[in-house]
């Protein structure tokens, strides 16, 4: 095997991670190919000897070219003329199949186009995919402070866009009784709050089904024991404190009366983002 062919695979093994990140930069599956492609023209004409995580700097590579194409887009007055679907003469690739499944959300990516570029890269980066604000101000060629701040600022946006206009009191007794429900390890209490289709997102990854989000709300009666209501950037949740300080939140969306979305943070970076007021 020669040194470009090692080099080929290696890309190929990021392949399905780096497309889910550009779709969910560029909402249009056209371009976000087009933007790993010129990924893999940079890494080929790079010298990566001395790269120890070729998938972070991939990562960073596609952040970078995303964030000139949206700023060209916008320059221009441009809209993606299509969102994601599979192409019917497309090989089956399990691996970016789960990937996009679990990255694409046709809701997500109208809202996000009413982000800046700066906002929508930062939001996208660390949200989405754990990279360090650090690599993301580099890439935006800010502090890793003001890259926070865009991804706070942006999260707070999305959030808005994304929640319905339900009766805030009865959001409030949504949460009172998940909160017993899942204190009581009531499994049908839980089913009673909670969305056929809800998702549970954390950053160990996404819960999807009722059974299986009541099962495992259920199964940490013990936090739920300690969790007190609070509103999270302005939306109804949870929060477990320590220390008078929250160190797991969790923060709802509603759809139809019940709960839909539910939004794990656990990390300290991201808890420090929050603005968490106990009701």
């Amino acid at each position: 095997m020669t040194e470009d062919d090692f080099l080929a695979r290696r890309f190929e093994a990021h392949r399905g991670h780096l497309r889910a990140v550009a779709h969910r930069m560029l909402g249009s599956a056209a371009e976000a190919e087009d933007a790993v492609q010129e990924a893999w023209f940079r890494l080929s004409r790079s010298d990566t000897s001395e790269v120890e995580n070729l998938g972070g700097w991939l990562t960073t590579v596609v952040g970078r070219v995303c964030l000139d194409m949206l700023r060209s887009r916008r320059s221009r007055g441009e809209q993606p003329l299509e969102t994601w679907r599979p192409a019917p003469s497309a090989e089956p690739d399990p691996v970016r199949d789960a990937l996009l499944a679990d990255s694409v959300g046709p809701a997500l990516l109208v809202v996000l186009d009413t982000l800046s570029p700066a906002e929508r890269l930062a939001f996208v980066l660390h949200d989405l995919f754990g990279v360090p604000f650090e690599e993301v101000g580099g890439i935006l060629g800010r502090s890793p402070a003001a890259a926070r701040q865009l991804a706070s600022r942006a999260r707070r946006r999305v959030r808005g866009a994304q929640a319905p206009q339900t009766d805030p009191a009865r959001q409030r007794e949504v949460v009172d009784a998940f909160l017993a429900a899942a204190r009581d390890g009531d499994f049908d209490g839980l089913l009673a709050v909670l969305d056929p289709a809800v998702e549970a997102r954390s950053e160990a990854g996404v819960n999807r089904g009722a059974a299986r989000v009541a099962a495992g709300a259920a199964a940490f009666a013990h936090l739920a024991c300690v969790a007190r209501p609070v509103l999270v950037d302005g939306a109804m949740g949870l929060a477990v404190f320590a220390g008078g300080r929250p160190e797991r939140v969790l923060a709802f969306t509603f759809a139809a009366g019940r709960i839909s979305v539910i939004d794990i943070i656990t990390g300290p970076a991201r808890l420090a983002d929050l603005t968490v007021e106990e009701l």
